[in-house]
Formats: C-alpha cells, sequence, structure tokens
C-alpha cells in the first residue's frame, strides 16, 4: 500500500520559533537538548538534529515577541508545490507568497500560506540536505525531529481544515464521553502523526517533539534534562495512540518540548482511526510510571496566546 500524501506533502522538516529570551534558548536547545547550531544568520539561530538529512529542525528567531513563526513540510518535488499553491490559491486559502527560491538555510523551492488558525506554514521541496550520521549507542540526542503539536479551539474544524487542503489523514483521536473529542493525530506518510491537535483555549504551540535512538537513550535524554534542571510536565512513560514514549520540558520561553522514541509506522493504508478514551488510565500512559494526566498537567501545554497568527514571519 503506498503511504504517499495525495497532494505530495512527504514529511515534517521544522518547526520556527521566535522568543525574546534568544540567548537562554539557543543555549538549552544545544547544551542541553542536544541539538547542533549549523549556522547564524543576524537573529536567526539554526539548529539540526544529528541523526536527520534536514538542514535544521528548529530555528530560532530574536524577537521582542513570543510566536510561532512556522511550521515546514517538505514535498516531493517542485511541481508539487506549484500545483499545491494553485489549488489553494484557487481554495481562498491566504497565500503569504507565490512559489520561488527559499532565502533560508539550504535554499530549496517553496512557499507560506496561512492555515485556516492562521499560523504560517512551509511547504518546499528541493532543500540541500545536510551531513547527518547513526546516532551511537547510549547517545542520548535527538535522531530527527517527530513531529508537532498545536493548540486550536475548534480541533475538528483545525482537523478537516489540515484533510481537505493538505490531504492529511486522521490516525486516531482522544477524547471522553463526558468531555468529548480532545485531540486529533494526523498523518502525511506512514508515522502515525507528523501533527497533532489539541483541544485548549486559544490557538498556540502545544508541544514539539524529538525522535530519540531507543529506550535507553530516551532515558538518559530524560534524566539529562531533569538533572539540568529543566521542569518536566510529564512523563516517562508510554501512550496508547501512537505507541511512543514520552517526557515533556518546559523551555526557558515557556513552549513544551518531548523527548519520544518508537513512534508507530502505519503499515497499511487500510488504517481505521480509533477514539481512545482519556479517563482509561492505559491510554494515556501504557506503563503507569508518570503522574495521571490532569488538569494541571494539561494547562501546562496550552501556552501564550500566539502573537504571530495571519502574520508571516519576517524572514
Amino acid at each position: 500500500m503506498s503511504h504517499l500524501n495525495e497532494f505530495g506533502i512527504t514529511h515534517l522538516r521544522h518547526v520556527d520559533l521566535a522568543v525574546p529570551d534568544y540567548e537562554t534558548q539557543r543555549s538549552f536547545y544545544t547544551d542541553t537538548w542536544g541539538l547542533t547550531e549549523v549556522g547564524t544568520d543576524g537573529d536567526l539561530s539554526y539548529l539540526a538534529a544529528e541523526g536527520s538529512p534536514e538542514q535544521y529542525v528548529v530555528r530560532l528567531r530574536r524577537d521582542a515577541d513570543k510566536r510561532l513563526d512556522l511550521i515546514s513540510f517538505g514535498a516531493t518535488d517542485a511541481a508539487a508545490v506549484d500545483a499545491l499553491a494553485e489549488r489553494l490559491g484557487s481554495l481562498g486559502v491566504q497565500l503569504v507568497g507565490q512559489p520561488g527560491d527559499l532565502q533560508t538555510a539550504g535554499g530549496g523551492y517553496g512557499f507560506r500560506f496561512f492555515d485556516g488558525d492562521g499560523r504560517t506554514l512551509e511547504v518546499s521541496s528541493d532543500v540541500e540536505t545536510r551531513q547527518h550520521r547513526s546516532i551511537e549507542e547510549g547517545e542520548a540526542i535527538p535522531v530527527r525531529i517527530s513531529h508537532a503539536v498545536v493548540n486550536s479551539n475548534d480541533i475538528s474544524a483545525t482537523r478537516d481544515w489540515y484533510q481537505t487542503y493538505l490531504g492529511f489523514k486522521l490516525s486516531d483521536s482522544l477524547g471522553s464521553p463526558h468531555m468529548g473529542e480532545m485531540m486529533h493525530f494526523m498523518r502525511c506518510n506512514d508515522w502515525h502523526h507528523s501533527l497533532a491537535i489539541a483541544r485548549g483555549p486559544h490557538t498556540s504551540v502545544h508541544h514539539v517533539s524529538f525522535e530519540m535512538r531507543g529506550l535507553d537513550e530516551y532515558m538518559r535524554g530524560t534524566g539529562r534534562v531533569m538533572r539540568a534542571g529543566i521542569r518536566k510536565v510529564w512523563g516517562p512513560g508510554r501512550h496508547l495512540a501512537g505507541n511512543n514514549t514520552f517526557s515533556y520540558f518546559i523551555d526557558p520561553s515557556g513552549n513544551t518540548m518531548e523527548y519520544t522514541t518508537e513512534l508507530e509506522r502505519l503499515e497499511t493504508d487500510e488504517w481505521h482511526p480509533s477514539v481512545y478514551d482519556i479517563s482509561d488510565p492505559m491510554t494515556q500512559d501504557q506503563w503507569g510510571t508518570s503522574d495521571p494526566m490532569s488538569e494541571f498537567i494539561a494547562k501546562e501545554s496550552f501556552n501564550d496566546v500566539d502573537r504571530g497568527l495571519f502574520v508571516a514571519p519576517p524572514v
């Protein structure tokens, strides 16, 4: 079976964040989190994962306002980029600009546009790959970016937008009889999710997740970040939906970052989404090692109201 996205979207490339505490964040992501700064450009820092061919997986930008600058996805080729831009424009999606050569690290060909909630998205092809390597046994640094989760106050509408306009497929959902649906897991390839949409009071970043080499490296990394004094919100544990492990931390600017490993890969397109009941402790943590999910833990990842909705970043 083919897992190709119908509009040629291949994978999550990077998540770009604007932060007021730029130097503190650079230090956190390199010294504590385990990313490698591969370049700077004025008030920009490009951060790569050693095991990933992507030029960078996080871009930091110095700004007075904290915001999500953009979420970037790869595309199969320039023709897919052009076709998607033409399609979105014809359907009334607000484009930031027409497809063209990208001016960011690694170049490439792409364009930016706003999703239904006002986040800036980028779809690109032909970005140069970087020299990467196999992460060694016991090396507790991210292999790659795994997924991004965003908050929305209407998760069904946001889910429908990504399905309709970008061809994402629903893998599974979380919910409960008395609270309704709380999260939708969306895929653009055979990973269980590259994007998820969480129910929150406003549009914001919920968390960004990074894949570790294996369980040992995931636990070593979790311990290293804890020892560095970074506040752990939840974990370690293993989710039911996606079957991946989780350790959530709050970075210095208040964004939630996750270490994970062993995210499920779907072997068939004939996947039937389930709605997992979050009132069942096994749904949130199959191991039972993390604190039970509570409204207090949930609120930690509501984040600040995003200041960048329907405003494209300057770079």
